[in-house]
C-alpha cells in the first residue's frame, strides 16, 4: 500500500472513529445521567438510615423508661395490696376488740383512776381499802388499755388507708406517665417503619437504574474495542508512513552526500580548494586532502 493510499485510509479510519467516539460520548452521558439519578437515591437512603437509627435509640430509651414505670407500678400495687391486707387484719382485730369495749368511756375511766390516785396519796387508808383501791385502779386500767388498743388500732387504720390513697394517687400518675410514654413510643415505632419502608423503596429504585447504569456502559464496551482498535490500526499506519518517511530522507540523505562525494573528488583532482563540509566528508571516507 502506498503512502498516499494510507492516507487515505488514515483520513477514513479517523472520520469513523470521530463517529464512534461521538456515539460513545452519548451513551456515556446516558451511563453518567442514570449515575446521578441512582446516587442521588442512595444519599436519600443514607440520610433515611440515619434517622432510623435515630428513631430506633429514641423508642428504644422510651421504652427503657416505660418498662422502668411498668416494675415501679408493679412494685407500688403489691405495697398497697400489702398494706390493704394489713388494714383487713387491723379491723378485723378492732371488731374483736369492739366486743370488749366498756360501756364506760374512755374520759369517765381516766377520770375516775385519778381520783382514785389521788385519795391514795392524799388521805390515810387501812391496809385493807388501800389494797381495795389498788385493786379497783387495776380493774378500771384494764378497762382503759381496752380503749388505748382501740384507739391505737382506729388510727392505725387511719393512717393505713392515707398511706393508701397517696399510693394509689402516686400509682395513678405514674399509670398515666406510662401510658403517655408507651403512645409516645407507638409513635416513634410507626414513624421509623415508615422510613424504613421508604427507605427500602428508594433502594429498589436506586438498585433498578443501577442496572440501567450498567446496561449503558455495557452498550459502551464494544465501541470502546473498535475505538481501540480503529486508534491502534491509524497509529501503526502513521508509524509506516514515517518509516518511510524516514528512508526516503535517508535515501535522498545518501544521494546528496554521493553527488557531493562526486564533486570533492573532481575538486580535489583539479586541485582546488574544497569546503569545510566537503573535507569532512572525503575524511569521513578516509581520502587524504591537501589544503
Amino acid at each position: 500500500m502506498s503512502k498516499q493510499q494510507k492516507t487515505r485510509v488514515i483520513e477514513e479510519l479517523t472520520q469513523k472513529l470521530s463517529a464512534l467516539k461521538e456515539q460513545k460520548s452519548g451513551l456515556d452521558g446516558e451511563a453518567y445521567r442514570w449515575a446521578e439519578k441512582r446516587d442521588k437515591l442512595n444519599e436519600q437512603v443514607n440520610s433515611l438510615r440515619a434517622e432510623i437509627l435515630v428513631l430506633r435509640g429514641e423508642r428504644d430509651r422510651v421504652n427503657e423508661k416505660v418498662k422502668e414505670l411498668k416494675q415501679q407500678r408493679n412494685e407500688m400495687t403489691t405495697k398497697i395490696h400489702e398494706k390493704i391486707e394489713e388494714i383487713k387484719k387491723l379491723t378485723q382485730e378492732n371488731k374483736a376488740l369492739e366486743k370488749k369495749k366498756p360501756s364506760r368511756s374512755h374520759q369517765a375511766l381516766q377520770k375516775e383512776v385519778e381520783s382514785i390516785d389521788w385519795k391514795i396519796q392524799t388521805t390515810s387508808l387501812t391496809l385493807q381499802e388501800d389494797k381495795e383501791l389498788v385493786e379497783k385502779v387495776k380493774q378500771l386500767e384494764t378497762q382503759l388499755n381496752v380503749h388505748r388498743k382501740l384507739e391505737q388500732l382506729t388510727q392505725k387504720i387511719a393512717e393505713l388507708r392515707t398511706e393508701v390513697k397517696a399510693l394509689k394517687t402516686e400509682n395513678q400518675l405514674r399509670h398515666q406517665e406510662l401510658t403517655k410514654n408507651a403512645k409516645q413510643s407507638q409513635e416513634i415505632h410507626r414513624n421509623m417503619l415508615e422510613r424504613i419502608e421508604e427507605s427500602k423503596k428508594l433502594k429498589n429504585e436506586a438498585d433498578t437504574i443501577h442496572k440501567q447504569f450498567l446496561g449503558a456502559k455495557e452498550k459502551t464496551r464494544p465501541l470502546q474495542d473498535e475505538i481501540t482498535q480503529i486508534a491502534n490500526q491509524i497509529r501503526q499506519l502513521n508509524e509506516e508512513i514515517q518509516e518511510e518517511e524516514d528512508r526516503e530522507k535517508r535515501q535522498s540523505q545518501d544521494a546528496l552526500r554521493e553527488t557531493l562525494e562526486k564533486q570533492a573528488r573532481e575538486k580535489l583532482k583539479r586541485g582546488e580548494k574544497l569546503s569545510w563540509e566537503e573535507f569532512q566528508l572525503l575524511a569521513e571516507k578516509g581520502i587524504a586532502a591537501e589544503d
